[in-house]
């Protein structure tokens, strides 16, 4: 990847996220690490009147059915993954030997959420050593977190796995159709009582995440509540690659979109976690807020 554009392009990532009461007590159900979705095809209005200039104009797409993940991929099932091939992501590669490339990225390592504070105002960092095992660097490890779904995740690696599996990344259109599952999207996910229906941030960003969803952080895979069509997450905890490209100035290298914000996500400051909302992520550069999952086109639906 070309890492001189990491600094100038962070700025475009989401926001963080502070301490957080205990989770809901029996939201999290165990989920079987294998479950998809039978998705019916369909029409439906694709994108919005932009709240992002990313996002509009609406335009009318069709899709045919398809079996989807019914959540992200986790990291048990990304360890499978790496038990069985030897696999090593893009984040425990050496990095090419680019010339002028500031020397903490010579080495092996990532992108992190930093919470600005004055003594470091950045809000995304490169750390030595943050990899799939170590989302934030080498002092956070994933022992006990399986059923979180994995990031620091390029694109490439997303594809590596896609390959083992025999599944392939969701197109954008297939993404945003499943996430919708035929409802109005709402502006802020909650029910009518005000309370979270997905992980984001709430509070003022980048002040304070009041936590009032129970996670300042990554959410285990079925904590909430699924939509329509029975899939979880789609919107908040981690952003999802897809495998429709996009286009941005600048970008370093070719960028993925990425669909359904994150954890970071804030209704003040960037509110993409909606289904129409869009951001092109440059391929090479994974992050601890972005993961997938996949879909199965090719497996007969369940009237086949």
């Amino acid at each position: 990847m070309q890492r001189l554009a990491f600094t100038a392009n962070l700025a475009l990532l989401l926001s963080a996220c502070t301490e957080a009461p205990a989770p809901p007590g029996n939201a999290c159900a165990g989920l079987p690490n294998d479950r998809m979705v039978w998705v019916p095809g369909g029409r439906f209005v694709m994108g919005d009147d932009p709240q992002y200039p990313e996002e509009g104009p609406p335009r009318t797409a069709t899709v045919k059915g398809f079996w989807i993940d019914a959540h992200e991929v986790t990291n048990a099932q990304f360890a499978a993954f790496v038990q069985a091939t030897g696999y090593r992501t893009t984040a425990e590669r050496e990095p090419p030997q680019i010339p002028g490339t500031p020397p903490e990225m010579l080495v092996p390592g990532s992108a992190v959420f930093n919470i600005p504070s004055q003594a470091d105002p950045r809000w995304w960092r490169w750390v030595t050593g943050a990899q799939w095992r170590h989302p934030s660097g080498p002092q956070e490890g994933i022992t006990g977190h399986d059923r979180e779904p994995v990031v620091q995740i390029a694109w490439q690696d997303a594809q590596a796995y896609a390959r083992w599996a025999g599944k392939q990344l969701p197109t954008e259109s297939q993404w945003e159709y499943a996430a919708r599952a035929g409802a109005a999207a709402l502006p802020e996910p909650v029910d009518a009582k005000g309370q979270p229906q997905a992980n984001y941030y709430q509070g003022i960003f980048p002040v304070r995440n009041l936590g009032t969803d129970g996670f300042a952080g990554r959410a285990p895979v079925g904590c909430f509540k699924p939509n329509g069509f029975g899939l979880y997450d789609m919107i908040g905890n981690v952003w999802e690659w897809t495998s429709s490209s996009g286009s941005r100035a600048d970008a370093g290298e070719p960028v993925n979109i990425i669909k359904g914000g994150s954890y970071l996500c804030a209704a003040n400051y960037c509110a993409r976690y909606r289904p129409a909302a869009r951001q092109f992520q440059e391929r090479g550069l994974g992050t601890d807020h972005i993961g997938f999952r996949l879909v199965d086109t090719a497996k007969p639906g369940p009237s086949a």
